[in-house]
């Protein structure tokens, strides 16, 4: 019943039981209808007003969290870089406002940006460091946080100073440059082998360079970061940018060492080649070896500042770096070698999960020792593809497994790590039984070469596909 006739059958009940025909009351009758008339008309439309900006903000929440899941569904950043859920980092646009028809993206405050004591030593710090008698001088970047620089990076580092026991590594972190970084590094430290994390200065890594300007307007808020979470897009800058100013090799945090570096010089390593022509149909960059001044690395950050897409994964990375080669190789005036899959990238993202198992039966471990051979024998190290792989187990007598005990410094029990046992085989696995490696024969040389022709030929029959699934590696 509603309030109207609530309010006009207790006045017809009151008229019924009273009867009253006083002029006075009637007034007062009348009076007190028109009040509650207006009463209920000012609830109503508060109640109505209230729902529709209820129903605003829901609608507004529901597109935050939209572009959130969007924003997430990348690499995972720290805690102090993610985009905040708060509805004034989102902004509409307007007809002002909009890069190339998407809502310019406010970038939140962040530490990759400040500037303080530390950044400004930067450059003092990285001479002084590599001034040590460095065997090589070598890069890494860490975007993430000191807590997460786990068991798989440390291996990383562990597998340049086996090869490089006079080497000297540097981590461009402001994570790892803390005292929760060092106490990451310090079983290393302990050891006598050079590392150091360090927080890198934007400004002055890329001063004088094509992203320069770039840079600024990204800080500024002229330029849209795209919904790729910046930090990546600024790692892959900030490896060509390092480069160019100081020289040297750049490895991912992913990528376990085999071989020694020394030999090599301006060198970048393609992912995949054609099966017929042999001629690389992808470069990638997570391995670089170049000299200070170089000027494909210069090539490569134009490129990065005059094409950035924050929207496309790989579009500022592998891709970028394979449009540059593709326009200047061959061109005078550059002096580069592009290296086969095999030295870098000897098993594509789509097969590293097999390198992860332990043989079950004497065929595999027959392949897995030919693999073992091949990798030691022809790579330089071996890129792990982190995002198909980090969930992993590394089981005994696997490909990796025996890598990892070939090439450790620090050699710590990994096998059934249980931060690996996840999808691998749940948190109950029960140790992983390593097989005898007496009286298994090797095979040949060219029996490998046939194992590995047809592993490529499979992988190129996904080539199709490769390009939407490449985006989530």
């Amino acid at each position: 019943m509603s309030f109207k006739r609530i309010v006009y059958h207790e006045i017809s009940g009151n008229r019924l039981v009273s009867r009253a025909k006083s002029p006075v009351v009637s007034v007062i009758l009348f009076s007190l209808l028109v009040f509650f008339m207006f009463a209920y008309s000012m609830v109503s439309n508060v109640s109505l007003q209230s729902a529709v900006f209820t129903g605003k903000e829901d609608s507004e929440l529901m597109q935050t969290n939209k572009f959130m899941r969007k924003v997430n569904s990348g690499v995972v950043l720290p805690i102090s870089l993610t985009i905040s859920r708060q509805r004034n980092m989102i902004v509409e646009a307007d007809g002002d406002n909009q890069f190339n028809g998407r809502s310019r993206r406010k970038l939140p405050e962040s530490d990759i940006f400040r500037s303080d004591e530390l950044t400004k030593k930067f450059h003092g710090r990285v001479l002084e460091f590599f001034n040590r008698e460095c065997e090589l001088q070598f890069f890494m970047t860490w975007i993430s946080t000191a807590e997460s620089f786990g068991t798989r990076e440390i291996l990383a580092v562990e597998s340049v100073f086996k090869s490089h026991p006079n080497g000297c590594l540097m981590i461009l972190s402001r994570t790892m440059d803390s005292p929760q970084g060092y106490m990451v590094l310090q079983p290393l430290l302990d050891r006598g082998f050079k590392v150091q994390a360090v927080t890198p200065e934007f400004p002055l890594l890329l001063k004088n360079t094509p992203a320069e300007a770039w840079f600024d307007d990204i800080r500024s808020g002229k330029k849209d970061p795209g919904v790729i979470p910046l930090p990546q897009n600024l790692s892959n800058l900030m490896r060509l940018a390092v480069l160019y100013k100081y020289g040297g090799v750049y490895l991912d945090t992913d990528f376990i060492v085999v071989n020694s570096f020394k030999e090599l010089k301006n060198t970048i390593g393609a992912q995949s080649v054609d099966s017929a022509s042999k001629n690389w149909t992808r470069l990638n960059n997570a391995v670089l070896v170049f000299d200070v001044n170089h000027p494909l690395l210069l090539k490569f950050i134009e490129e990065f500042a005059s094409t950035f897409d924050g929207n496309k994964w790989g579009h500022n990375g592998p891709y970028m770096v394979s449009r540059v080669v593709h326009r200047v190789e061959g061109k005078p005036g550059y002096n580069f070698t592009i290296l086969p899959p095999m030295a870098f990238y000897p098993v594509d993202w789509i097969k590293i999960v097999k390198l992860f198992k332990m043989p079950k039966n004497q065929a595999e471990s027959k392949w897995a020792e030919a693999k073992l051979h091949q990798l030691n024998g022809k790579s330089y190290g071996i890129h792990l593809w982190n995002k198909q792989s980090s969930k992993l187990m590394v089981e005994e007598a696997s490909v990796i497994g025996r890598l990892i005990s070939e090439h450790c410094v620090l050699c710590k029990q990994r096998f059934n790590d249980p931060i690996r046992l996840i999808e691998a085989h749940g948190s109950s696995a029960s140790p992983s039984v390593s097989l005898p490696h007496k009286g298994i024969d090797f095979i040949t040389e060219e029996e490998t070469e046939e194992l590995d022709a047809a592993a490529e030929a499979e992988a190129n029959e996904d080539e199709d596909d490769e390009e939407d699934q490449y985006r989530d590696f």
